[in-house]
């Protein structure tokens, strides 16, 4: 479901009247009248259907559901200090100024807008996906480069890029409404009303193993919550996660870590083995070598993933040359199914296709590869924090991980 991001100025009031516990001390401190603070919270507990606060002669004390909003709220806002932080250190000639004292001047509306347009790269699309006027987005997109005094998007002959500090400023951004969507499912789940979904990013050997299972079983026990499984090259998935746009990967584990903001947790650490067809001339043999293996076809990886690393170095290290009649795909249909229908081999985890191995379709080579153990595990943002929602999820996966391990 799709979360509203409130007015950001009224976050910034939240927090000082949680902070202050008043709302007379808060309103010299956010420049508005005491009737437009009242207002302000009144609209952030219309949005949420709940109370923040419990008012009383003593004060204004955040409710339980005040507490999680100021947690979220907080780390929406330094996460897009930090943004602008970053994003002014490509600031020239002018005077340096404090990311704090530009922050209050923002509207959600610049933030959206900046958000929109470079994830679009193109006013035209942007506008659309934010139903609002192209005049309008152009018109928040500029204001926010003049309160900035930097560019944040240059005219191409394709339409227009994006400039280092609009990338930093807009992951950090997305970061912070990411913080706001955690919020309101907390919120939420608070008032016995599970909302939401989990967004995950999948890999292909906890595809076809541990995430199966786990889906199932938090389905069974949380059918509000929707699960978002997305599939695509490892890359991507980082560049979203790093960005907000997924929860957590789940799947092979990269060494070492490719950026310094996410952090790998081992689940399981399977063996890779050599697989083909039932039948294969491989399967009777009793005595195999690198360069029988390497007489055949086979269907691996492509470049730059860790299997296709470790089906190299098994020739690399042998001083061969690496088998040159390769089909590349990470389909494990299209594998399966290339396997059946010729004498190609392939490396891959059991745990992948433990299916096709109880069948009786694929079966495993004898070749020993124990020093092949992929490591599967779960990639987070370091500084990430879940709702109990999501550790929940976590906790299954890491209960179906030690099961698959005990096999």
């Amino acid at each position: 479901m799709s979360v509203p991001i409130p007015n950001f100025r009224h976050l910034r009031v939240y927090l000082e009247v949680a902070d202050s516990k008043s709302i007379s001390k808060a309103a010299p401190r956010v420049f508005l009248s005491q009737p437009a603070i009242t207002q302000a919270i009144a609209k952030l507990e219309a949005l949420l259907e709940t109370d923040l606060f419990e008012r009383s002669a003593d004060g204004m004390f955040p409710t339980r559901a005040g507490k999680v909003w100021h947690n979220r709220v907080r780390r929406c806002l330094e996460y897009v200090e930090r943004g602008i932080r970053e994003a002014l250190r490509n600031r020239s000639g002018a005077k340096p100024v404090p990311a704090a004292q530009i922050l209050p001047l923002l509207t959600t509306t610049q933030l959206k807008a900046l958000v929109a347009v470079s994830e679009a790269q193109n006013f035209t699309i942007a506008s659309r996906n934010l139903g609002v006027s192209q005049s309008s987005l152009h018109r928040a997109a500029r204001e926010l480069e003049q309160q900035l005094a930097i560019t944040l998007f240059e005219k191409t002959s394709t339409g227009i890029s994006t400039t280092k500090a609009c990338q930093a400023l807009a992951r950090a951004v997305k970061l912070g409404f990411a913080e706001i969507r955690q919020g309101y499912y907390e919120i939420s789940a608070l008032r016995s009303r599970e909302v939401g979904k989990i967004v995950l990013g999948s890999m292909p050997l906890a595809r076809t193993s541990i995430l199966p299972d786990v889906v199932n079983r938090f389905t069974a026990q949380h059918p509000d919550i929707g699960i978002n499984v997305v599939d695509a090259p490892y890359t991507d998935l980082l560049h979203h996660l790093r960005h907000g746009d997924l929860d957590f990967l789940v799947g092979a584990l990269r060494f070492p870590p490719p950026a310094d903001d996410i952090v790998q947790e081992e689940l399981l650490a399977p063996p890779l083995a050599i697989i083909a067809r039932k039948g294969h001339p491989l399967m009777a043999a009793s005595k195999l070598d690198i360069a029988t293996l390497a007489e055949y076809p086979w269907v691996v990886p492509s470049s730059g993933t860790p299997t296709r690393a470790f089906f190299d170095s098994l020739f690399v290290d042998k001083g061969l040359p690496t088998p040159h009649r390769l089909v590349e795909t990470s389909s494990q249909i299209l594998i399966r199914e290339l396997l059946r229908g010729s004498d190609r081999l392939t490396l891959i985890s059991t745990h992948q296709i433990e299916h096709e191995l109880r069948a009786g379709i694929l079966g495993v080579v004898p070749f020993a590869l124990s020093h092949t153990r992929r490591p599967i595990g779960i990639t987070l943002r370091q500084n990430w924090q879940p709702t109990p929602t999501q550790r929940k999820f976590l906790e299954m996966l890491r209960d179906a991980a030690s099961r698959y391990a005990d096999l």
